[in-house]
């Protein structure tokens, strides 16, 4: 069990609940390897015969097993982006030995609670991507004649795709289906004001200012207090006034000041950021908020009849990448496009084109599939798989190192990859734990590939990230296959051990490390040691004949005899009751 945060309301295992062990899950269906339990709750990740990950939401009270059902019920009904699809549910069946439960989509992602506890404040498009998901799932529920009644920071989850989900749905529903005598605890939800200092009465007024607090939350990096509560642009100065004022109105303590609806506050939103107009530019804003904003209303002009922007999922030197919505085929995808200033270069432009071209070539699981290119008005972009899991260096920034029970079968997966990608003359030169990107089925998939070359080229200079890039890299040296093979020793050290193999604020301070082959691998087994230590080699040819197949071949071994003396020490402490 990995240690649970004291300031959540979730306990994370990785064994299943006494209250499951009975259970018999149907033909090659398993347990998956994590469970969550909270307030009246258990949620056990199972994976089905088609080898997806499922939720199974069950009772440890068998109480509450009325409960349980109409909450299964209620969730049947809705179909909603940010609502989790209920998939079936499992009466109590003794012959069967398994129920009662219901199964819905598995969530690998974290609550806002949790991301504020280990990031601290978010920045402006995190709190508009929480106000409009979060908003735009509540207004369904009120038009559908329910409310929630217990949102906050630990039940509004957030997935790296930037997609949102709603949960705490044992709340959400009439009442009289909840068992009498329990109600959320105050502890893990804000309570708007009108409810007193003990009382529990959901309605649309309340959702509205328990979804506001937690965008409060999310600016300050606390929830608000219960009185007197400070208008946003005094304790966060650089929030743009009309989003300020928004907030300020729905945290109205008297619940007739606020929007009438849901609805009407997300339309007064869309009115203060309109992709027509300068995104929330005021005279008090500053130049750099500016130009951020200006960069999504010119993706708006640009794809808008053809997608539907959701939210900026990140950023880097020559670009940022979106969650779109793609409007003819309805699904939802991922946009990178061109920093303005980059995409005034034709050079650039094409090189951009060329690496969507040369990654759309490479067709293989562990691959992410580019989908389109296109450029308008003066934006390049192309669009992508949307991978929900993030990326690597984000599941280690979360949870930590990772065990080899967890990773081998992706590293294989991404190795093959890179032997397919080497096959026809592609070098990825730029591996590192943010381009390995995570999809819903946790699979780990090669992304990224905008200063790949072809096999034969003549490629030198200094490329990569340096924590990840190879010696010759660094050296500015003939690059081959080679430095893809070291970037993936260096990321494997990094998944296992939790930090990167080599540190430092420059290149050749990380080049001195290389060369000296110091590195601790204190707490991996020796077969993985080895593995790793040959992948790191100065030396090109000397890391697996620079061959990314011979890597995998080795891998598989360096794991079976991982696993092997794994088991030996496990009967030895048995035999010797250590």
């Amino acid at each position: 069990m990995r240690p649970t945060d004291q300031n959540s309301p979730f306990e994370f295992t990785h064994t299943v609940p006494s209250h499951l062990t009975a259970w018999q899950l149907p033909q090659n269906w398993q347990w998956g390897r994590e469970g969550v339990a909270v307030e009246y709750r258990h949620y056990q990740e199972v994976v089905d015969a088609l080898g997806r990950s499922l939720s199974l939401v069950s009772v440890p009270d068998p109480a509450h097993e009325p409960w349980l059902f109409s909450e299964a019920r209620h969730l049947a009904h809705l179909s909603h982006p940010s609502v989790p699809t209920t998939y079936h549910y499992w009466t109590h069946h003794r012959e069967g030995r398994r129920g009662p439960g219901y199964l819905r989509r598995w969530i690998a992602g974290e609550t806002v609670g949790a991301r504020l506890r280990r990031a601290g404040a978010g920045d402006i498009a995190f709190v508009l991507q929480v106000l409009r998901g979060g908003g735009s799932a509540l207004a369904y529920l009120h038009d559908a004649g329910t409310v929630h009644g217990a949102v906050g920071p630990d039940t509004v989850w957030t997935i790296p795709s930037g997609r949102l989900w709603l949960i705490g749905w044992q709340w959400a529903m009439a009442k009289e289906h909840v068992p009498a005598g329990l109600a959320p605890s105050r502890r893990w939800m804000p309570a708007p004001p009108e409810w007193g200092d003990s009382g529990w009465n959901p309605d649309p007024a309340s959702d509205q200012w328990q979804l506001t607090a937690l965008c409060y939350a999310t600016l300050v990096g606390e929830l608000p207090p219960e009185r007197d509560i400070p208008p946003i642009r005094w304790v966060r100065p650089d929030c743009p006034q009309g989003l300020a004022t928004l907030l300020d109105r729905a945290l109205s303590t008297d619940p007739a000041q606020r929007f009438p609806t849901i609805t009407a506050m997300l339309r007064a939103l869309d009115r203060v950021s309109s992709a027509r107009t300068a995104i929330f530019v005021g005279a008090e804003d500053t130049e750099e908020e500016a130009g951020e904003q200006s960069e999504e209303t010119r993706l708006r002009w640009a794809v808008g009849d053809d997608y539907d922007v959701l939210s900026r999922l990140g950023a880097g030197s020559f670009g940022s990448v979106w969650r779109v919505r793609d409007l003819t085929l309805e699904r939802e995808v991922a946009l990178k496009m061109l920093h303005e200033h980059i995409a005034r270069d034709e050079s650039a432009v094409a090189r951009f084109q060329r690496e969507a071209r040369m990654a759309a070539q490479l067709a293989h699981p562990g691959i992410v599939p580019i989908h389109d290119w296109d450029s308008r008005a003066e934006v390049a972009w192309y669009t992508m798989e949307l991978a929900e899991g993030g990326s690597v260096a984000q599941l280690v920034a979360q949870h930590g190192a990772r065990p080899l029970s967890e990773v081998a079968a992706q590293v294989d997966l991404v190795l093959d990859a890179l032997a397919a990608a080497h096959a026809v003359g592609v070098i990825h030169r730029d591996l590192k734990p943010e381009n390995v990107l995570i999809d819903r089925y946790r699979r780990w998939r090669l992304a990224d590939f905008g200063i790949a070359k072809m096999t034969g080229e003549d490629v030198r200079g200094t490329t990569g990230s340096p924590q990840f890039a190879a010696p010759e890299q660094l050296l500015g040296e003939l690059q081959g296959p080679a430095v893809d093979l070291f970037a993936v020793a260096a990321i494997v050290y990094f998944v296992l051990m939790g930090r990167p193999p080599f540190t430092g604020s420059d290149g050749r301070s990380i080049l001195a490390q290389q060369l000296s082959g110091e590195l601790s691998y204190e707490g991996l087994d020796d077969a993985l040691a080895d593995w790793i230590r040959t992948g790191l080699d100065p030396d090109p040819e000397r890391r697996f004949d620079a061959d990314a197949a011979k890597m995998q071949v080795a891998w598989r071994d360096a794991v079976k005899d991982a696993q092997r003396h794994e088991r030996s020490r496990r009967w030895w402490k048995a035999l010797w009751g250590g």
